[in-house]
């Protein structure tokens, strides 16, 4: 072999296959694509992964059962009484970044609930979304306040929305 035989038969730059110009460019009436079949028409899309030939999918097979409202479900960092009452001094104020600072509220939430849960023995002003009845009761006890955090506004939509009126 030398190198001046090397790329005969190989030729590097093939046209591209013209199909569906008649039968004079050998690939008439079919366009090379068989007379019959699924891959035969134009419309014709190759099937996605979840296709199983035609038979029932897995997923529609499998019995659903329950019911999540996972997507809406607002979640709340919990704080006991008996926390507050480690954490900080006599007079603080408690807010949800004075938790964080802590180490009391950790990570993202939609906010901070105030559970009765242990004794207090400091006097505080406490922020936040949510106290129960015995937390409250047990901070304004002590000479405390309690107030709550308002949740974002939802946003109005219109539900009659003007239509175009062309002139």
């Amino acid at each position: 072999m030398d190198l001046s035989t090397i790329h005969h038969g190989i030729n590097k730059r093939t046209r591209k296959k013209r199909v569906g110009r008649g039968p004079g460019s050998g690939h008439g009436k079919t366009s090379s694509r068989g007379s019959k079949g699924q891959w035969a028409s134009a419309g014709a899309k190759k099937p996605s992964w979840t296709f199983e030939g035609g038979q029932m999918p897995l997923f529609r097979r499998i019995p659903k059962r329950g019911f999540s409202h996972e997507t809406w479900d607002e979640k709340f960092h919990i704080v006991n009484v008996s926390d507050l009452d480690k954490a900080f001094n006599d007079g603080d104020s408690v807010d949800p970044a004075a938790l964080k600072k802590v180490g009391l509220a950790k990570g993202p939430a939609d906010g901070v609930r105030i559970l009765g849960n242990g004794e207090l023995s400091k006097k505080l002003a406490v922020k936040a979304s949510h106290f129960s009845k015995s937390a409250a009761e047990k901070i304004k006890a002590k000479g405390g306040t309690t107030e709550i955090i308002a949740p974002p506004k939802k946003p109005v939509r219109n539900k009659m929305k003007a239509k175009n009126k062309e002139a």
